[in-house]
């Protein structure tokens, strides 16, 4: 039974948490199990292997750990970092803003490149930076992939260029919370150090998995790195996983088996079509909001997201109302604007398991909900708008053909 009780199912487009898919419920409910048993070992060989993939890396190390996001990236700042490091971080929206926040926190040097929200990271102020630092005093570069609260997405292989091209050592720390699974990403390629996702975004599990992956560059630097950590010290699992028991403490064996499961759906489909799903269901919502005369907080279509779109209001309305209303009214749940753009944009949520019926009847609701609130939309404009446009462009299922 739900806390607050609706008629049939809640419609969740918020940019994660994200609808998690029937077989994933089904093959995580299931009792606990002793996790140093022979079977959970292998179960966890299988999914370290497989996780690889999903960052596009064949030398990078990865760990699961029972934490969220914000674990992940203190795993991977304080495993590679040492009090007083100099890095360089980019501030364009919450998440990177509480990424920052927790890098100060930790007693990091931190060289902030902010930009106006809805822009993407200054890659040119990096350079200039990069190109003054004779003597690789910045250790880092931290950026976050895909900033959920503003809809903007960084061009990460653009980052690697500058930092070959002024031959600079620095390590590459990317948040990959909510792009990873759902947009195009390449560890290895794009010379990624550590990269990190969430369980909750786009491979549509619970909320409990921090997914950390490290280069043979940032093994190495963890070496090194003087930063306090406990929970969070890679040196703990590559012991157990030397051990071939793989777990320095407890993990969730429901979210394993859900982990397991997750990854075959988005191998069955092919990694690729995946992303090219994100991809069409992104611009079926953009072209919605076009058709509803409504402008993307993203201010260059270079910056798109894929996996999430934030809807700018004309000022006469709150955002936050729209948000509130779709969940009254319609059991509709949208992302809220947060921090600078709270009250002024509303936020789509298009990624994890979800197909493009699904994303038409969340548009219809936001038809509705801004009629409610009193925009003159007309009704099936964004609908018609991105059906045309999916009817075209959806290819047969792959295991239907």
């Amino acid at each position: 039974m739900d806390y607050v009780y609706g008629p049939g199912r809640n419609h969740l487009f918020v940019p994660g948490p994200v609808n998690i898919p029937e077989s994933v419920l089904r093959a995580m409910n299931r009792n606990n199990e002793d996790y140093r048993s022979p079977a959970v070992p292998a179960m966890t060989k299988t999914l370290l292997e497989d996780v690889k993939k999903i960052f596009k890396t064949t030398t990078g190390t990865p760990f699961l750990i029972p934490t969220t996001g914000t674990g992940a990236w203190e795993s991977a700042l304080t495993n590679t970092l040492s009090p007083g490091d100099r890095v360089i971080s980019f501030l364009i929206g919450q998440f990177s803003l509480l990424w920052i926040d927790q890098q100060q926190r930790l007693g990091f040097n931190v060289d902030v490149i902010e930009s106006e929200w809805g822009q993407g990271a200054n890659l040119d102020i990096m350079a200039s930076k990069l190109a003054a630092d004779t003597q690789h005093s910045i250790k880092a570069i931290c950026i976050v992939h895909n900033e959920t609260a503003t809809g903007v997405t960084n061009n990460l292989a653009k980052v690697r260029r500058i930092l070959d091209d002024y031959r600079h050592p620095a390590l590459l720390l990317v948040d990959g919370v909510s792009s990873i699974c759902a947009l195009d990403f390449r560890m290895d390629e794009w010379g990624v150090d550590v990269a990190l996702t969430g369980s909750q975004k786009a491979l549509s599990l619970p909320t409990g998995i921090g997914m950390v992956c490290a280069s043979p560059k940032a093994l190495e630097a963890s070496k090194t790195a003087k930063s306090y950590r406990v929970f969070f010290d890679w040196k703990d699992y590559l012991k157990f996983y030397k051990m071939g028991t793989y777990w320095p403490y407890t993990p969730s064996i429901q979210l394993l088996y859900g982990l397991r499961e997750a990854l075959d759906l988005i191998f069955e489909e092919g990694l690729d079509n995946v992303i090219a799903r994100h991809t069409r269901l992104a611009t079926a919502t953009r072209l919605a909001v076009e058709a509803w005369g409504l402008k993307n907080c993203t201010q260059k279509e270079e910056w798109f997201s894929d996996t999430v779109t934030a809807v700018l209001v004309p000022s006469y309305i709150d955002s936050s109302e729209i948000v509130r209303r779709a969940w009254k009214r319609y059991n509709l749940s949208l992302g809220l604007g947060l921090n600078k753009v709270a009250g002024k944009v509303f936020r789509i949520g298009h990624l994890g398991n979800l197909n493009e019926l699904q994303l038409l009847g969340c548009l219809s609701g936001v038809e509705m909900v801004l009629k409610d609130v009193g925009y003159p939309v007309k009704l099936g404009s964004g609908v018609g708008a991105a059906a045309a446009y999916l009817q075209n462009s959806t290819p047969l299922i792959q295991s239907r053909i």
